[in-house]
């Protein structure tokens, strides 16, 4: 990992802290024989550089991730009745905090994680909410950056059974994020343990984060999230620019090398080497009910998908990231980093929850009461 330089006021109040955790920004002040306004400056930069955690002078002590992407509020409409198009269906409607970043980046705290969330929202009473609903899940937002562009929204329209029949998105606060407006997270993405990039961001934009985990030797997962923001992400992929793990399905692997993906063993063995020869360390393609696959260069581990009753599908693709990252935080290999990953996702498609409130304890419950399968198939 990248070394970053701390100067050596900042180093003094480290140690202070290490030996005299209680101190206050009066007390630093005194012993150090200068100003509270030139501690916290210091303090802020700490913070900035992930040395320190909130208020509280806490100090850093567990690797994190940070998860660049979007935020948005998610507003589903489900229909009573089978769904017919072209007319009205009667039904109900809600609204609640999503974006796939920010799913994605609560998901990871909910499951136990420290996550930081890089991203946009706008100057606008929705954005202010959205913030303040994340850092209650346990989200650091300090990075979140204010945008001209409204704060986001994404429509789910959902059949009776809770799948989706169409989701339409207007991300303009995401989509403007630039080199700019991440270029105060570098350092914070330079010394986390994994770095989740959100494909909904821009092609340019991913490729900075990218060239700065790359600096720093941090693992990368990238996420498509769909068929179009995944062709975005096809332009990004180079060996210079190495990825730990991209977690398509079938139809964004297709997009992402570019031709058809047989939906067979075989068939998202062969593509995914396509993406190991672009960088890509492990490709983890979702396939719906039949599980998923875990392709590395040396292996393919084929992993069953947990039954579950459905309520809702909106976030479980976050869900299935949020609990891969989560395990990789946690020092798990990738195909049981993968198996947890499900795990979240059966307990959130089971929820009506986009991110549900209770899913580090029902995650740690089900994970002690089952024996997750281990098969490698061919």
């Amino acid at each position: 990992m990248l070394n970053v330089a701390l100067s050596p006021r900042e180093r003094e109040i480290l140690a202070l802290l290490r030996a005299q955790p209680m101190l206050d920004a009066a007390g630093l002040a005194r012993s150090l024989g200068t100003s509270k306004g030139a501690i916290a400056v210091a303090l802020s930069s700490l913070t900035q550089k992930g040395e320190v955690i909130g208020r509280g002078y806490v100090l850093r002590s567990e690797p994190w991730a940070v998860v660049v992407g979007g935020a948005a509020w998610d507003i589903k409409a489900r229909s009573i009745a089978v769904a017919r198009l072209h007319t009205s269906n009667p039904g109900s409607v809600t609204q609640t905090p999503g974006g796939v970043g920010r799913n994605i980046a609560e998901g990871i705290a909910r499951l136990g994680g420290r996550v930081h969330l890089v991203a946009a929202v706008g100057a606008d009473a929705g954005g202010r909410d959205l913030v303040a609903r994340t850092a209650e899940a346990g989200v650091y937002v300090d990075q979140v950056v204010t945008s001209p562009h409204p704060t986001g929204s994404y429509l789910a329209a959902l059949d009776n059974d809770g799948e989706l029949v169409i989701g339409v998105s207007d991300l303009a606060a995401t989509d403007a994020m630039d080199v700019a407006a991440l270029a105060r997270s570098q350092e914070l993405i330079a010394r986390a343990e994994v770095v989740v990039i959100d494909g909904n961001i821009a092609a340019e934009a991913a490729a900075w984060v990218l060239a700065v985990a790359a600096t720093a030797g941090a693992r990368v997962v990238l996420e498509p999230v769909s068929v179009v923001k995944a062709a975005r992400m096809a332009a990004v992929l180079a060996p210079e620019l190495p990825v730990y793990a991209i977690t398509p399905n079938v139809d964004e692997l297709s997009a992402l090398i570019g031709r058809p993906v047989a939906n067979t063993v075989e068939g998202v063995a062969d593509a995914a080497a396509e993406l190991h020869r672009r960088g890509v360390q492990h490709v983890w393609v979702s396939r719906g009910s039949a599980g998923s696959l875990l392709v590395s260069k040396d292996e393919v581990v084929g992993i069953d998908a947990i039954p579950a009753e459905v309520r809702d599908v909106t976030g479980a693709g976050d869900a299935m990231t949020a609990g891969f990252v989560h395990g990789l935080l946690a020092g798990e290999s990738p195909a049981t980093a993968a198996r947890h990953g499900h795990l979240a996702a059966a307990l959130t498609v089971a929820s009506s929850h986009t991110v549900p409130p209770d899913l580090g304890v029902a995650f740690s419950r089900a994970l002690a009461s089952r024996q997750l399968e281990q098969g490698v198939r061919p």
